[in-house]
C-alpha cells in the first residue's frame, strides 16, 4: 500500500486487529492479508478535507495532551488525527457499534493510544475534565437535543472544546438542526464555554471554545 495515499499504518494495524494477527505481522504483510479476507481498507485512504485540515491547525496551537472525539464515524477526522498526532491520547466515541468496533480494531492492532467507546453524546459515561480536549465535528446537526451534547463535551474538557457544523442548509435529511455563528456561540456558552470563537472553512463553521 502506498504509504502517499494511505494510512500504512492505521490500515495495517486495522487488518492485525480484525484477523487477530500477531504482533510480527508487518503492515504490508497485514494489508495484503486483509485485502484477502475482503477487508474495506479504503477508509484509511488519506484525504483531509478543508475542515479537518483546519481543526488539525487548530490543534497544533492548543497542543493537547489528551482528546476525546465525539462522533468519530468512520474516521474521516479521526484518521488524519491519529497521523499527525502520533503522541496523542485519543478516545473515540461513537453511537454504532460498528464503528467502534472498528477504531478497537486499530487498537487491538498495535496502536495502544486510540481507545474506542459506545456512547451517547448527550449522556457522555466519562468524568469531569478527563480530557484537555473535546472535538466533535459534523454531530451536533444530527442531535435532537443539541444543547446536551454541547453541556457533555463542556463537561468532559478541561481546555478546549472545538465544533463543526454545516454553515448552510443542505439536503441532508439527518441534519435536522442549523446553526449560524450566533447561534452556535449562543450554544458552547450556554455550556459553560467562557469564551467562544468561529470561523468559516469551505461551507462549514468552525467553533472553538475556551473554558
Amino acid at each position: 500500500m502506498d504509504d502517499e495515499r494511505y494510512y500504512t499504518e492505521l490500515a495495517g494495524a486495522f487488518a492485525r486487529g480484525r484477523l487477530a494477527l500477531g504482533g510480527d505481522v508487518d503492515d504490508d504483510t497485514a494489508i495484503a492479508r486483509g485485502h484477502d479476507a475482503g477487508l474495506r481498507l479504503h477508509k484509511f485512504k488519506r484525504a483531509t478535507l478543508p475542515r479537518v485540515h483546519k481543526v488539525l491547525g487548530v490543534l497544533r496551537g492548543l497542543a493537547p495532551a489528551s482528546l476525546v472525539d465525539i462522533g468519530s464515524g468512520r474516521g474521516t477526522f479521526l484518521w488524519p488525527l491519529v497521523d499527525a498526532f502520533p503522541g496523542l491520547p485519543v478516545l473515540a466515541v461513537d453511537h454504532a457499534q460498528r464503528r467502534v468496533a472498528d477504531i478497537g480494531a486499530v487498537k487491538r492492532g498495535g496502536l495502544a493510544r486510540i481507545s474506542a467507546a459506545r456512547m451517547d453524546a448527550e449522556r457522555l459515561a466519562l468524568a469531569d475534565k478527563c480530557a484537555d480536549v473535546v472535538t466533535a465535528l459534523e454531530v451536533i446537526e444530527h442531535l435532537h437535543h443539541p444543547e446536551r451534547a454541547a453541556a457533555e463535551a463542556v463537561r468532559v474538557a478541561r481546555r478546549f472544546v472545538v465544533v463543526s457544523v454545516p454553515s448552510h442548509e443542505d439536503d441532508n435529511p439527518e441534519h435536522i438542526q442549523r446553526f449560524d455563528r450566533a447561534s452556535l456561540t449562543r450554544l458552547l456558552e450556554a455550556a459553560g464555554a467562557r469564551k467562544v470563537s468561529c470561523d468559516y472553512v469551505l461551507n462549514h463553521i468552525i467553533a472553538l471554545g475556551r473554558l
